[in-house]
């Protein structure tokens, strides 16, 4: 088999009874919080613009916008929402993979289903699975640091799959599939260097060329085979260096979704180091931000290249998203960070220049393009003194969970982003959906109250 049959092979012959409990419970947790994380991206700025020109893109209602009453084609619904899953900064990851498959995989598997019909909360779980497989696999195989921004690319390739596998394909046309994404796939890094608000379009377009490579993977045109692994393949154009041994070793018998981690910060994850380090340090020792002279952040390259970029005096707020010295001086100034400390006035905030001038980034000894830790912080006080902090593990990566109550925070905070409103209730009873998602004979049911539209049925 070549590489883009053995991911058929998988995305397809895999049953709900091979996941072990665990995947399961954690592809309803990441489920549940990217509904919320696309949610609240509906309200940021340019949304309305975008929507009113993927509403452009065909006049078929097949999907749901998440957070609106609109609907779209089943392409333009998943391009929207996955630039509103990850427009924010604020999406669940595979750290050791770097990339954020859910904002590509959940858009198109809900898109999928309301397409087809009929499709069950266990579908539902195990296209997801798949998909996520798919698409982390492809970003463990990398042996290189970033060309190309892998959340988007190797994302649709696991929305292929996903999607695919809702919509009936069998394994000759999803390995085609396969094939018809590596024509269309797309994003660079130039994006996220320049803090570009494309960044998050580069998931959307990727997103809806999944949808648009299982249509047109029904037509019989013969596909390339060496999708993956040829000379001119995804990971030798995209990721240059690469080893996908491991990944299909491992395939139905390493489940990814497990080892997903959680955003408890609307940022970058590369300065969840920072933020963290900073807030421990001021709750164990109670300075205020005017006792702060220094703040220092020592950690792996990625982390650089990342957010380590000037802090600028107006940026915007994709910019400010991917900057560590912000988003520290954020915390230092209000002890949190919000989803509204991205917006509007909070971007131009004097304060919040001068006390970014005080944090500085540099590397440590990780020799590993692609790790995202040890992280360590240093805040030294006026006074003198000196406050460290070191993590090993990222917060709420799969060593270190977020925990219930944080979650549902999260969740809350999400829903009350909306672009059109959402209540309590509605909110309310989509946690108590998802929480039984196997047991739900239509995803439908989930997707009705992501719109707010409270759902006629739990069942």
């Amino acid at each position: 088999m070549n590489v883009a049959q053995r991911f058929a092979q998988h995305a397809l012959g895999t049953r709900f009874a091979d996941i072990p409990d665990n995947a399961v419970a954690q592809a309803k947790t990441f489920i549940l919080d990217s509904v919320g994380v696309g949610i609240a991206g509906s309200s940021v700025e340019g949304a309305d613009r975008l929507l009113r020109v993927a509403a452009g893109w065909g006049d078929r209602r097949e999907a749901q916008i998440w957070g609106r009453s609109d609907r779209l084609s089943a392409p333009a619904a998943t391009f929207l929402n996955a630039w509103q899953m990850h427009n924010q900064e604020f999406d669940c990851l595979h750290e050791p993979a770097v990339v954020h498959a859910m904002a590509s995989v959940l858009p198109a598997v809900l898109a999928a289903a309301e397409q087809r019909g009929g499709v069950t909360g266990r579908d539902l779980i195990v296209a997801v699975a798949v998909g996520v497989d798919i698409a982390a696999g492809l970003g463990l195989a990398a042996r290189a640091g970033f060309r190309f921004f892998r959340p988007a690319t190797a994302g649709g390739f696991g929305a292929v799959a996903a999607a695919g596998r809702i919509l009936g394909l069998d394994a000759d046309t999803m390995a085609a599939a396969f094939a018809w994404q590596l024509s269309q796939v797309s994003g660079t890094m130039q994006a996220h260097r320049e803090g570009s608000p494309i960044l998050p379009v580069q998931v959307g377009f990727n997103a809806r060329a999944a949808m648009q490579s299982c249509e047109f993977a029904r037509l019989g045109f013969a596909p390339a085979t060496e999708v993956f692994e040829g000379p001119f393949g995804y990971l030798t154009l995209f990721e240059g260096e690469w080893d996908l041994t491991p990944v299909l070793r491992d395939l139905g018998r390493v489940w990814r979704i497990a080892e997903f981690s959680h955003k408890p910060f609307p940022a970058g994850r590369a300065t969840h180091g920072g933020i963290e380090g900073v807030m421990a340090l001021r709750e164990r020792h109670g300075f205020t931000a005017a006792d702060v002279s220094a703040i220092r952040v020592s950690a792996p390259s990625l982390i650089v290249r990342l957010v380590g970029r000037p802090v600028l005096r107006n940026p915007s707020a994709s910019y400010a998203r991917l900057c560590l010295g912000y988003a520290v001086a954020k915390v230092l100034q209000h002890g949190a960070l919000d989803l509204a400390h991205f917006r509007g006035d909070a971007l131009a905030d004097p304060t919040t220049y001068q006390m970014a001038e005080l944090v500085s980034l540099e590397t440590n000894d990780n020799p590993d393009p692609n790790a995202l830790a040890p992280q360590s912080v240093i805040v030294q006080l006026r006074d003198g003194r000196e406050l460290g902090w070191h993590c090993e593990t990222m917060l709420a990566s799969p060593d270190r969970k977020l925990g219930r109550q944080d979650q549902m925070a999260k969740f809350s905070r999400c829903l009350d982003c909306s672009a059109e409103p959402i209540t309590k209730q509605t909110g309310d009873r989509l946690i108590a959906v998802v929480d039984r998602l196997e047991e739900i004979a239509d995803v439908t049911t989930v997707i009705s109250l992501m719109a707010g539209a409270g759902g006629e049925s739990e069942d």
